[in-house]
């Protein structure tokens, strides 16, 4: 019997990476899934990889009648809903200020905090009805981003502080009866893609040297597999491990902050671009 035994849980961007990695570790848990994923592709090899073990539902995060639609539909099969974790996400890889577009930083803004952030306001608002009806919880995958610079480009970490803020405040509005947690993971190596907005979106963070980067800086030399990073969540989302836990956000991230992610670059690279008085 598995900590999550009787649970029912949907997961947004469940269909890849560190999404599926989750679903994979609750349904070993004992618990019931499912998936809110834009992907038809992914949802698809989903439900070839579990049968009807997971309700795989397509959607886009930023609507919210599509998280509702995949509230109910989950509901309507097990009952209940007892966690929501909000994890689709995208990655602005890393896209410094001075290089982005002008002509696209209306569009790329409104497409990784549209993400990043409403995404998971829509879907916990979504939630919200069933998880008090179970006195269930919410989670909201974060990253190092949420804390430390250097972990991608001003619209990502922007987006992730901005997360930090949506746990504390939806522990803080919901207590007592809906507990609401993080995990911020370090790097894993996913699939976690780049906005459209910036013609990256068939680029992926399994493209950067995570190995070279973490024997560098990281106090735990390692880059951890999104399985790795599953224990977390499993914790945060079982009552019997964590009920005095709520506005709580777990550093999963290989001890980054007790050493801080990058060394600070300097300003010649910016003096060479635009000159000085």
């Amino acid at each position: 019997m598995g900590w999550l035994e009787g649970h029912v849980a949907l997961i947004t961007g469940g269909a890849s990476g560190l999404g599926l990695a989750i679903v994979e570790r609750f349904l070993s848990e004992g618990a019931q899934v499912g998936v809110l994923d834009a992907s038809a592709e992914k949802l698809a090899s989903l439900r070839g990889t579990f049968g009807e073990r997971v309700l795989a539902v397509r959607g886009d995060v930023r609507n919210l009648a599509d998280n509702a639609s995949a509230v109910e539909q989950l509901v309507a099969r097990h009952g209940r809903l007892d966690v929501f974790i909000g994890n689709a996400g995208i990655w602005d890889c890393s896209t410094t200020l001075v290089d982005l577009p002008e002509d696209k930083i209306d569009a790329a803004f409104d497409e990784v905090v549209g993400v990043n952030v409403k995404g998971y306001l829509l879907g916990a608002r979504a939630a919200v009805p069933h998880l008090v009806r179970s006195r269930g919880s919410i989670l909201f995958t974060i990253s190092n981003a949420g804390f430390y610079a250097g972990g991608g480009g001003p619209l990502y970490t922007l987006s992730k502080h901005a997360v930090v803020g949506l746990v504390r405040q939806l522990a803080h509005e919901l207590a007592p009866v809906v507990r609401v947690n993080g995990v911020a993971p370090g790097a894993v190596p996913s699939d976690l893609r780049g906005p459209r907005s910036l013609g990256f979106s068939e680029k992926s963070i399994k493209g950067f040297d995570m190995t070279g980067v973490a024997e560098q800086i990281m106090p735990l030399p390692i880059v951890p597999s999104p399985a790795d990073q599953t224990g977390a969540y499993v914790y945060l989302a079982s009552a019997a491990n964590s009920r005095p836990v709520t506005g709580v956000v777990i550093n999963s991230d290989c001890g980054i902050g007790v050493r801080g992610l990058w060394a600070v670059r300097g300003g010649a690279d910016l003096i060479e671009r635009f000159g000085t008085l």
